[in-house]
């Protein structure tokens, strides 16, 4: 008789309980019905098909597309005692056939698979032979154009439908706007699927954003004040900028690598190998890197460039905190960000239609950052999700952003632009504001413009904020040319007449210290019990080392919390533990138990 879901949540991965809307999912694909699941990163999305796969006859097929995220979950599952494997370009033929040969045999409860391969001859016909108990079609916004992520590889999973119509699929995402969400099912044939919309929110996620200034002094400040000794992920927008910064941080005391598309094959394979297995290490990185990393404590993520859409920014920020503990989303953007977005947009070579799309993606990233409201609200909403009241737990909830009256001062900027020409950037503008006769500005006569001077009462920074205000809010627009000049929008005309008026958010310095509320507790470890919890770390580094896999493998942080509040003394007392199953108890209870009778 097959174990219940419950059972074997208990057993293979050390749960009592399902979280949230996991047990109606699971039961759905158990019964053969069709699923669609928008849960956040660390939500549990993967147990949704790891309980279905090991309670049904047969092997699942996971298709995932990262060869990372594809080893990283089959070495957890080898630890909890389940029969899995993966194909990917990085087996030679002979460990291909022997996983084929596992396959075609049934001896594999879940075998995971890149989408490009999955859709070959060659696998549909071994397929064909095998009894499939289900396919999970993980990151399944990846099939979207309106996706933030969209690789044609995953066009072709449409004749699963076609040609498995008895096997229930499930497709699962952490980042799908409603009309991406829509198009996930059409693409996939999933219009009679069950639809899972769990919360998008991750509240145990400190929400903030900053004006960028000196960018890597602030960088710095930040990890040093809250993240000393943390593993954490800095995305950047260009290849050399991640190399700059990361050497940068290796000459201020930092443990930090680079990772871009740019990058050997074989170092950015090792890089990310360190990342995964080391303690305390921050990886830089452009976007190319993240998607597929199941690294459950990474305590931050930090944006030095302004991120090009919402669910970018979703995605990655969701790669903090997967364990559930505190972890920061930090950010810092200028108006050169802005600039250099928009402008990528007017040079590219897209369709009317999605270059629209792009342009509104980047303004509501823009209104993310500029908003004086609670961020978390505006990120939901994005998203279809309301949240009636204001979070707490982001810098404009703790420490809220003053706003002023600043129509006057908007106009002289829109006059600026105009009467300069539409011909200048910002650094230009704000010297014939402030009145500056420079050599430039005499040899062009704007020192001769009733706008020179006008504004010389407030200050460089304070100008530069107010032009990058008008950018976010679509009044000014940059140069499609790309060299940083501004020219007006039509929709300032009411601004210009007198007919409307403009509140912006007045530019400060801000101290938030984030409250670690929601969630659960922050790594706040008492002195008493420092010495435990190092050495507990240790044997788990250990036991990593020796069997060549991620320390989370063994047990995730949370677990070794737990171990850590209840001092088991007996195998039977450490088998109660949330993320120890009967493998893991097995293997590893007697030497955790060594560490906490070493220490009692």
């Amino acid at each position: 008789m097959t174990a219940s879901p419950r059972d074997i949540l208990h057993s293979v991965f050390g749960y009592d309980t399902f979280r949230g809307q996991q047990e109606a999912i699971v039961t759905t694909v158990i019964d053969g019905g069709d699923a669609l699941v928008l849960m956040p990163t660390g939500g549990g999305k993967s147990l949704c098909y790891q309980v279905p796969a090991l309670a049904r006859e047969g092997t699942a097929i996971v298709i995932s597309p990262l060869i990372a995220l594809m080893q990283d979950q089959v070495a957890a599952l080898l630890q909890s005692g389940v029969r899995a494997a993966y194909l990917s370009s990085t087996l030679d033929w002979q460990q291909t056939q022997a996983i084929e040969s596992q396959l075609l045999d049934g001896r594999l409860d879940l075998l995971y698979i890149a989408p490009e391969r999955l859709v070959t001859q060659r696998m549909l016909d071994h397929l064909s032979r095998v009894h499939i108990s289900l396919f999970a079609i993980d990151e399944a916004h990846c099939v979207s154009h309106w996706g933030h992520d969209f690789r044609s590889d995953y066009l072709g999973l449409s004749i699963l439908q076609k040609q498995f119509p008895q096997v229930p699929r499930i497709a699962l995402t952490a980042t799908a706007d409603p009309r991406t969400q829509a198009d996930i099912i059409v693409r996939l044939g999933l219009e009679k699927a069950r639809v899972f919309l769990s919360s998008f929110d991750r509240p145990n996620i400190f929400y903030r954003i900053a004006q960028k200034q000196k960018s890597l002094d602030q960088l710095e400040a930040f990890i040093r004040r809250e993240h000393p000794g943390d593993a954490g992920i800095v995305y950047c927008l260009s290849r050399n900028k991640v190399d700059k910064t990361a050497e940068a941080l290796c000459q201020r005391g930092f443990n930090a690598l680079p990772y871009h598309a740019g990058l050997p094959g074989q170092v950015r394979e090792k890089n990310q190998t360190r990342f995964l297995r080391e303690e305390g290490l921050i990886m830089v990185a452009t976007i190319a890197f993240g998607m597929g990393i199941d690294k459950p404590n990474v305590r931050f993520v930090a944006h030095l460039d302004l991120p090009k859409s919402m669910e970018s920014y979703y995605q990655e920020t969701g790669r903090a905190g997967r364990d559930g503990l505190a972890a920061n989303a930090w950010m810092v953007y200028g108006i050169a960000d802005v600039m250099k977005l928009k402008s990528m947009l007017d040079q590219s070579q897209a369709d009317e239609e999605h270059r629209r799309e792009e342009k509104r993606k980047v303004d509501a990233m823009l209104a993310l950052c500029e908003t004086v409201q609670c961020r978390r609200q505006l990120l939901l909403a994005h998203f279809g999700e309301d949240l009636p009241q204001p979070c707490g737990h982001c810098d404009n909830c703790i420490e809220p952003a003053p706003t002023w009256e600043a129509t006057e001062p908007a106009r002289l900027a829109l006059s600026a632009v105009y009467r300069t020409g539409s011909r200048y950037g910002v650094e230009y503008l704000v010297d014939v504001l402030r009145g500056e006769r420079s050599e430039r500005i005499t040899g062009n006569g704007h020192e001769t413009l009733a706008v020179f001077g006008r504004g010389i009462d407030i200050p460089d920074k304070e100008w530069r904020s107010i032009f990058r205000q008008l950018l976010a809010r679509g009044l000014l627009q940059p140069d499609p040319e790309g060299f940083g000049a501004l020219h007006l929008d039509d929709s300032c005309r009411a601004l210009l007449r007198g007919e409307a008026t403009l509140m912006l958010r007045r530019e400060q310095a801000r101290t938030v210290t984030p409250r670690k509320t929601g969630g659960k507790p922050a790594l706040d470890i008492s002195s008493e019990d420092r010495v435990l919890w190092e050495a507990l770390r240790s044997r788990r580094r250990q036991l990593a080392l020796e069997q060549g896999v991620a320390p989370y493998v063994i047990f995730h942080d949370s677990t070794l919390m737990a171990i850590l509040a209840a001092r088991p003394r007996s195998l039977d007392e450490m088998g109660r533990l949330a993320g120890v199953g009967e493998k893991k108890l097995e293997r590893y209870g007697e030497a955790f138990l060594d560490v906490v009778n070493e220490y009692a």
